[in-house]
């Protein structure tokens, strides 16, 4: 049995890190604890033959409160991805474009057959909508599906939503019914409307390494997996106890559930991303790709190199395909799929693209069909020093698993009777 903390926090993810954060600035004694090799949960990059691959297929919205808090967006040097997209309809790409930001780029889009002109008018509207209120106010909205605030509260036609917001906004929500919940879908179109997509020159890795870059080393503990948690107490693996005054359980919702007895975890949404490595790239942009014809298996695809020239071995470009859900076929099936899908979009040049590697990410966001999200924030204090935190308690994102970690370990500074401070400037 190890010597006791103040906190012990069950999961190195970025909820666990920003409470360690938020702990450590406040002078609290804590020890986390992370099954896997290395911090991020979600969040990590992998390095391979020269490629820099992120777990699934990820960006950063610059505009995320969280993440303005929290993160150095010079040291992270974020690269950038050009706003808008390419839609693929009826043989060619069609670019949509946002003419608040780029006018005369946007010119193409008013002629382009993906959704009619009264869509593009109703589209500079949805962005006043959810710019407009505070985002107090923009989270306490009535809760529907977003498929259902598409068509009824902003008059969407089918075929917009058919041809571009089930691929977009699919790929965000990893739900192309768009069942999932209104207030995610807006919140989420009011950050891609204020800032930036963005990722960091070195990964997606990069923004847990920075934010566990100041936290004591002693105080964290790699390939250490929790067994079961009770006030006090944590149980580790080969039956090691770690002793605490306060327990955070800051895992993602299955494995929150299988540790404290009574959590409710809603249902999974599942990605799978496939990456490859092409002689050249297949455009020449910066930009996201989008299947407007739901033909499958690939909803979005991204030339990541075209984005951030690191990610990329040298002379190579770095392709990466998202499928939602996990697939039935095999990798090797899948990559035949995948390429024949892509040869429709890019020609031949899809049978030179050498794959690099597929990542099946089965809890890749918590479900969030409502009324999941209402409130829009769930409660962090289970019981006597026995907390729990996550994406699941807030909302599926980068913002909402960073919100959720400082909230929770806000909610146990209060009742340790210590004065929260603004956490984020300093260790």
């Amino acid at each position: 049995m190890s010597a006791p903390t103040d906190v012990a926090i069950v999961g190195g993810g970025l909820a666990g890190l920003t409470a360690a954060r938020t702990l450590a600035a406040h002078g609290v004694a804590f020890t986390l604890l992370e099954a896997s090799d290395g911090l991020g949960g979600r969040v990590r990059t992998d390095e391979v033959d020269g490629f820099l691959l992120d777990r699934g297929f990820q960006v950063l919205l610059t505009a995320y409160p969280e993440a303005q808090r929290w993160l150095d967006y010079g040291a992270l040097d974020l690269q950038s991805f050009d706003n808008g997209a390419l839609v693929f309809l009826s043989g060619r790409l069609h670019r949509l474009a946002d003419p608040t930001r780029n006018f005369f780029g946007a010119l193409p889009s008013v002629l382009s057959p993906i959704g009619s002109l009264a869509d593009k008018v109703r589209v500079l509207g949805l962005r006043q909508n959810v710019l407009k209120p505070s985002l107090d106010d923009l989270w306490t909205r009535e809760d529907i599906t977003t498929r259902a605030a598409l068509t009824e509260r902003y008059g969407f036609s089918t075929s917009m939503l058919t041809r571009f917001f089930e691929p977009f906004l699919g790929g965000i929500l990893l739900d192309k019914q768009l069942q999932a919940s209104s207030r995610a879908f807006e919140f989420y179109f009011r950050m891609f409307s204020e800032g930036q997509t963005a990722v960091p020159a070195t990964g997606m890795g990069a923004i847990p390494a920075q934010l566990a870059d100041p936290l004591p080393t002693d105080a964290v503990r790699l390939n250490t997996r929790a067994t079961s948690v009770t006030e006090g107490t944590v149980e580790v693996e080969h039956g090691e106890s770690v002793r605490a005054k306060t327990v955070l359980v800051a895992t993602e919702a299955p494995a929150a559930a299988r540790l404290l007895t009574g959590l409710d975890a809603p249902p999974s949404r599942s990605v799978t991303c496939a990456y490859y490595a092409a002689p050249t790239p297949p455009i020449a942009d910066p930009i996201l790709v989008l299947d407007g014809e739901n033909a499958g298996p690939v909803n979005n695809l991204a030339v990541m190199s075209n984005v951030a020239p690191s990610y990329a071995a040298d002379g190579q470009a770095l392709i990466a395909a998202t499928v939602l859900g996990l697939p039935d076929a095999g990798n090797n099936l899948l990559d035949v799929r995948i390429r024949e899908h892509c040869r429709t979009w890019f020609g031949d040049q899809a049978d030179a693209w050498t794959p690099l590697r597929t990542y099946r990410i089965a809890h890749a966001q918590p479900g969030q069909v409502p009324p999941a999200l209402t409130p829009p924030t769930r409660p962090f204090r289970l019981g006597d020093g026995l907390y729990v935190t996550g994406d699941h308690r807030t909302n599926a994102s980068i913002n909402g698993a960073m919100r959720a970690g400082r909230l929770a370990a806000e909610a146990m500074l209060a009742d340790l009777g210590v004065p929260v401070l603004d956490a984020s400037v300093t260790v």
